[in-house]
């Protein structure tokens, strides 16, 4: 045998015993401090094998501008979302179910999965994603927006999808309540607010879940779709498989020193310009006659909550755009008026209730100044559609502030007459506001008659007669 070759076995036998040498210290070392209590070093290689297996689904590449990883403060804003209880309102004498997204999607990815189902990916998006990244707490947001990355194919995979969904459901049911009546199909009844399925040129699922107060659990099993995105300030999609699988592997809570690694992405194009235009309320799109519906009603809501045009001098052009594709896809009052309606109700609940006439009022303005496509009658149509709606909001709200009123001004009578030690009281009564009445264009209110003219005085001096 050559030296040469005896020296590379020997160097080869050398390697394995170091090898060997150090795992037997490594092991002796952690069992010895087991053994005296202290799980420092045991915690340790817990965190950094649980690290390993996070960056291991990161799958994107950091140096494309879309993608960003959050920070320690976005991140501790998505655990709260992710914790936050949801409540999901059934119809008729179905239960409400409370409902943590953390839990839904575990539930929804392992029904999926049983079936044979490979989930490539979970995201959450829309609003709750544009809070989570806005460094202002303010942010609020009525949607719940989830994404599963999955494979439709076929007809069969849809069934799936829609049987997983309201699977999960049946588990949420609260305690008490008898399962074995409790089918697909009634759950879908109770609780299911809209079913979209797509499978032309796009090939997706939508299943929302009802909620009162708009905030509406919108479950979107995607395999492929041109379109992601309205704007740049909604355009945000947030990974959440690591965050999911920390919750499934860790005991200990999220902390400043020990957090996952979660990635965010912008399907507008750069992510950092999509973000600055969140933070400084800036709108920008690109080709708004590829959305559906043009992203008017989305644009309008924008411009109520005092949001501006990245380049104003392009604006003009996107709104004939957004327009002509709006139309397009609503030609008919009566779904121009099902469509607003239900973006009312959807988007303008809670404290954003009150935007509500101003939002028409915006509508009504883009819709006057940037038609082009509509004949004259069609486009009086659509006008005279947003001032009914926009009379019936005022006059709902007023309304409102009169019951109000009313209720505050009983309390306080109330409240007057039993701290006073006098025995005299006041009923106090408050005159309805009088009805608005709109038609044909022109709002009409009751004739207040004016009160009647003093009675002539006839002069007597002497002085000055009068003529």
């Amino acid at each position: 045998m050559s030296s040469a070759k005896r020296i590379q076995i020997e160097e080869s036998w050398i390697r394995e015993i170091i090898g060997i040498t150090s795992q037997i210290m490594h092991i002796s070392l952690a069992s010895s401090l087991t053994a005296s209590g202290d799980q420092e070093v045991v915690t340790y290689l817990d965190k950094e094998s649980l690290r390993r297996r996070m960056e291991e689904l990161i799958t994107v590449n950091m140096e494309d501008q879309r993608f960003s990883v959050l920070s320690y403060e976005q991140v501790r804003r998505l655990n709260d979302v992710l914790h936050e209880v949801v409540q999901i309102h059934g119809r008729g004498n179905f239960p409400t179910l409370e409902i943590r997204l953390r839990d839904l999607v575990t539930l929804v990815r392992s029904k999926l999965e049983a079936d044979n189902m490979t989930v490539r990916d979970i995201r959450i998006n829309g609003g709750a994603a544009s809070h989570i990244l806005a460094t202002s707490e303010e942010k609020t947001y009525n949607d719940l927006d989830l994404i599963f990355a999955v494979d439709l194919t076929t007809p069969r995979h849809y069934d799936r999808v829609k049987t997983a969904v309201l699977d999960s459901l049946l588990d949420f049911l609260p305690e008490g309540v008898s399962k074995k009546r409790m089918s697909s199909c009634s759950m879908k009844e109770g609780y299911v607010n809209k079913m979209v399925k797509v499978n032309d040129t796009d090939r997706w699922s939508l299943i929302s879940l009802s909620n009162n107060g708009g905030r509406n659990i919108e479950l979107k099993f995607v395999d492929s779709m041109k379109r992601q995105f309205e704007f740049s300030v909604d355009s945000f999609q947030i990974v959440l498989d690591s965050l999911v699988l920390f919750y499934d592997c860790a005991e200990m809570p999220i902390s400043e020193n020990f957090y996952p690694t979660v990635v965010g992405e912008s399907v507008y194009a750069d992510f950092t310009e999509a973000l600055y235009h969140l933070q400084k309320k800036l709108i920008a799109t690109k080709n708004p006659e590829e959305i559906r519906g043009g992203g008017l009603l989305k644009y309008c809501n924008l411009l109520v909550k005092d949001y501006e045009p990245a380049r104003p001098e392009e604006i003009k052009t996107l709104e004939r755009y957004m327009c002509s594709r709006f139309f397009i896809d609503f030609p008919d009052v009566s779904q121009q008026q099902n469509k607003l309606e239900s973006y009312l109700w959807n988007h303008f609940s809670g404290v954003d209730e009150a935007l509500r006439y101003e939002y028409l009022m915006v509508l009504h303005r883009v819709v006057d100044e940037s038609t082009v496509c509509l004949m004259g009658h069609e486009r009086r149509q659509t006008l005279t559609l947003i001032d009914e709606l926009a009379c019936q909001v005022f006059y709902n709200e007023q309304q409102r502030l009169y019951a109000k009123q009313q209720e505050n001004c009983s309390s306080s009578s109330s409240s007057c007459t039993s701290g006073s030690n006098s025995s005299s009281t006041y009923d106090l009564h408050i005159a309805p506001p009088p009805p608005v009445i709109y038609s044909n264009g022109y709002y009409y209110a009751p004739i207040v008659p004016a009160p009647a003219p003093p009675q002539s005085y006839t002069c007597t001096c002497g002085w000055l007669q009068c003529a």
